[in-house]
């Protein structure tokens, strides 16, 4: 019980500083004088005002009037559960069902996660070239927390990471808000997407603490193969920069592709790897992730570790029905469910493809995995627009198709298109955006400087 004690009732708890001490349980407290505000002044925290999301930003600002004689075709949403045609599997609803009806996890979890769950995570992904026990595991709410947890881990206010573009903008969204500086290292599109390994390797500096690997990418749908993650974690282990590897389209690869997670390849560099269940399992209101400790050397070390515990208590993020299902969805969803997907974004990232190639002013470049595809705008040829944003804007307006600009990704003059739809809208909007650009290109003429050498 608190009580104030009798020196201050009685005047013996004025000191000669005008200082009141208020007694608590026995210990005294000095209590300051209140000043009294005179108005009220609420404004949002720093934090907020530095929060700042690139694809909201640009898409709440365009002026998108779908034709009215059209019906929209919505290609720019990174949901694979948006046109209904991609459910998950019956084996994952029923892991959910008997989670539920056990009644064994209506309670909290703990902030890491139950044991049980972690280990089946640490069973799925541990493989003999990086090995994983459930104290290696964390589980958290969606990737998205995923990612934040591991750059919240690494870096402080002042520090820089290095993310790459075009590439995913919860990144930058993440970081700026904490006071992180993000330098962007280029992806090359005329090599399917790869680093720019000399550009990455120039940004690192003393203050350099976190390198994010996208592998497979949104929004390029690019795969590194072994060769080239090997040369990212040789960049990464002359520097000494972990690397936080985003693998949310882990084992989405198109066949004939392959690539093993930046973890099994790597022999100094320690990974923080963050997937989770939303897109593999076509799940992502679920909000189950995950981050997988890879520590070589002992380099994290226990204070990582136990960092990662600190922060995960900050909120109780993933799901407790989620995690007890958790086992059962990743030891009972049948490889069937997997390669059916797999198959139907090869095929409509073909038809994508295909249909864009033959279109005069448009570069598709063809993905290997994940579920998109990306397509440059010769802008020359289409003088009645500035950029994408306002190419993409008009081809709502008259074809009603909405394609996400790629400034959205800080990669101008290019397009990104989800190919998670049904084919027969998937070619309907690829003869509509023909349509478009037969109306607006222009074959690109050499200005009159150039006629007159």
């Amino acid at each position: 019980m608190y009580f104030l004690s009798l020196e201050i009732l009685n005047g013996k708890g004025v000191h000669g500083n005008g200082i009141h001490h208020v007694s608590v349980n026995g210990s005294f407290y000095p209590a300051k004088a209140k000043s009294r505000r005179q108005r009220w002044e609420v404004k949002p925290s720093e934090m907020a005002n530095n929060t700042f999301n690139p694809i909201r930003a640009i898409v709440d600002g365009m002026k998108l009037t779908p034709n009215p004689d059209k019906p929209m075709i919505a290609l720019s949403i990174g949901d694979p559960t948006v046109f209904g045609n991609l459910p998950t599997d019956d084996a994952v609803l029923q892991a959910m069902k008997d989670a539920i009806d056990s009644q064994k996890y209506n309670g909290y979890a703990p902030s890491v996660g139950y044991l049980k769950s972690r280990q089946a995570v640490a069973n799925f992904f541990s493989c003999p070239e990086a090995p994983l026990e459930a104290e290696d595991v964390i589980l958290t709410s969606g990737c998205s927390q995923a990612i934040d947890l591991a750059i919240s881990v690494l870096c402080n206010p002042g520090d820089n990471i290095l993310v790459p573009c075009p590439g995913f903008s919860l990144y930058k969204t993440l970081a700026v808000s904490m006071g992180i500086e993000v330098k962007l290292y280029n992806l090359l599109p005329e090599k399917s997407w790869e680093v720019d390994l000399q550009h990455l390797e120039s940004l690192i500096d003393e203050r350099t603490s976190c390198l994010i690997v996208t592998n497979p990418s949104n929004p390029c749908g690019s795969v590194f193969n072994k060769e080239h993650l090997q040369k990212i974690l040789k960049v990464a282990s002359k520097h000494c920069v972990p690397i936080l590897a985003d693998e949310i389209y882990s084992d989405m690869v198109f066949p004939g592709c392959n690539s093993p997670s930046m973890a099994s390849l790597s022999s100094d560099v320690p990974i923080l790897s963050c997937g989770g269940l939303a897109k593999r399992w076509l799940v992502p209101g679920w909000r189950m992730g995950w981050i997988l400790i890879h520590d070589r050397n002992d380099i994290f070390g226990s204070q990582i570790r136990q960092g990662l515990v600190k922060l995960t208590q900050r909120i109780l993020g993933a799901c407790s029905i989620i995690q007890g299902a958790l086992e059962n969805i990743l030891n009972n969803t049948p490889q069937s469910f997997y390669d059916n997907t797999i198959s139907f974004l090869k095929s409509n990232s073909e038809i994508c493809f295909n249909e864009l190639s033959i279109i005069p002013g448009l570069n598709p470049v063809m993905p290997s995995g994940a579920m998109y595809l990306m397509v440059g705008i010769n802008m020359d040829n289409f003088p009645d627009f500035k950029n994408d944003v306002e190419f993409t804007e008009q081809l709502v307006t008259e074809q009603s198709v909405f394609c996400l600009p790629a400034t959205a990704f800080e990669y101008p003059n290019f397009f990104r298109i989800v190919v998670t739809l049904p084919e027969e809208m998937m070619v309907e909007a690829c003869g509509r955006i023909r349509e478009f650009c037969e109306r607006h290109y222009r074959p690109h003429s050499r200005n009159s400087n150039d006629l007159d050498q």
